[in-house]
């Protein structure tokens, strides 16, 4: 296999120190192309791809040291690439002689990562380390100064940049009970508890695990990450009912609330969408209305109309869905069409324009039209336009309907 030294890298050019100065936009674009060419190698000589990430992670964090980091742009394109960049190296074939080698370049990375960018590299230590071998004398290595750093008396400060590695090439080597004795005290910052808690898992003690999950709770935890962790456990055990009702709906949260529901559909196939549904709209109280989309995407029209009518639903998803249903779901439609007026009426709605107020009136109509309820609808309107708060927006419906 040859190796780097006989390949000429393209990123490593670009990537000298303080090469991007503090702009964010080209250095995230030069580690996204640097982890497309290690992969593109990889398919025809693994060995060398590997020699190609770690020369990008020794690289990486010198040459981003002035980068503007407040967006966390730049921070985020390094995470993406060290997860794509560990099992490159980890499943390269090589001996544990190349391997330990490789091991010794990453630590010295990781111990000069100054700002740090690839601190995170450490969690993933047992699994670089590529056999429980390498693991447990990577594990024998750091053993004294990572006891140090989470000892109780430890010193205000100390600590040990190494921890992370140590405490992951101990669960590679599966030397649980160590890991449970150093790293499960309360005094223990939960990034190293999981660890940990993941050990006490492997031992079977799945309500020791969970115990000191929960004990981790708090000001400054990470509660998201123990509701993930936790769920984890209960599905592993096959506890599959107690893991939705404890942790799925927290744990599986999402960035929008459809979002949230389809993670949640997609994790627990054997609850009913409606039950799903309805335990997540209790997680928000007031914020009903933010699950109609949720409720439409899997036909639950009635209670989709329900949520909209109790608490504010953006208008534009109620126009959509008015819209997009006024021949397959008329009676629907037509109320989604309604709820979107109700809610404009009301001034709710972002940045409003009278396109938005004649494209809710116009689905409604349609939506009407296929029921031959224009008459009635257009009474409803009305209604809508006398108990008005929004001045804009009734005038836009009087203009619609013809009325002065």
């Amino acid at each position: 296999m040859p190796t780097s030294k006989k390949h000429k890298w393209v990123f490593k050019a670009r990537f000298r120190r303080h090469s991007f100065g503090w702009r964010t936009q080209p250095a995230a674009q030069r580690v996204k192309e640097a982890v497309s060419e290690i992969k593109l190698v990889r398919r025809k000589n693994p060995v060398l791809a590997a020699e190609g990430a770690i020369a990008f992670l020794e690289r990486v964090s010198p040459a981003l040291e002035r980068v503007d980091s407040s967006s966390g742009a730049i921070g985020t394109a390094v995470n993406r690439a060290i997860d794509q960049l560990v099992p490159v190296i980890a499943e390269a074939p090589v001996d544990d002689a190349q391997r330990r080698a490789w091991i010794e370049r990453l630590f010295e990375a990781l111990q000069n990562d100054q700002i740090p960018y690839i601190e995170r590299l450490g969690d993933r230590w047992g699994e670089l380390c590529g056999t429980r071998e390498v693991a447990s004398g990577q594990a024998d290595e750091l053993l004294s100064l990572t006891r140090r750093a989470l000892a109780p008396e430890r010193r205000p400060g100390e600590f040990f940049s190494g921890t992370s590695a140590c405490l992951s090439a101990l669960y590679k080597a599966e030397r649980f009970e160590e890991l449970v004795e150093i790293a499960s005290g309360e005094h223990v910052f939960w990034p190293y508890r999981t660890f940990a808690i993941r050990a006490l898992a492997a031992l079977g003690r799945k309500a020791d695990a969970l115990r000191v999950a929960e004990s981790s709770r708090g000001a400054g935890s990470a509660n998201h990450q123990i509701d993930r962790l936790g769920e984890e456990i209960l599905l592993s055990s096959g506890m599959v009912e107690e893991a939705y009702q404890r942790y799925g709906l927290a744990a599986n949260r999402a960035g929008t609330y459809l979002a949230s529901f389809r993670a949640v559909a997609k994790r627990y196939p054997s609850q009913a969408p409606e039950t799903i549904l309805r335990d997540l709209v209790l997680t928000t109280p007031g914020e009903e209305g933010k699950w109609f989309a949720a409720a439409k995407s899997v036909g639950l029209f009635d209670q989709a109309l329900d949520l909209a009518r109790r608490s504010p639903c953006d208008p534009r998803t109620l126009t959509r869905a008015s819209r997009d249903f006024a021949m397959k779901q008329p009676r629907f439609a037509m109320e989604a069409g309604l709820q979107a007026l109700r809610w404009l009426a009301a001034g709710y709605g972002y940045e409003v324009t009278s396109a938005d107020v004649n494209a809710a009136h116009h689905a409604t109509v349609a939506a009407a039209v296929q029921l031959g309820e224009e008459e009635a609808v257009a009474d409803r309107i009305r209604s809508l336009v006398a108990e008005s708060h929004n001045s804009f927006v009734a005038q836009a419906l009087r203009r619609s309907l013809g009325t002065p």
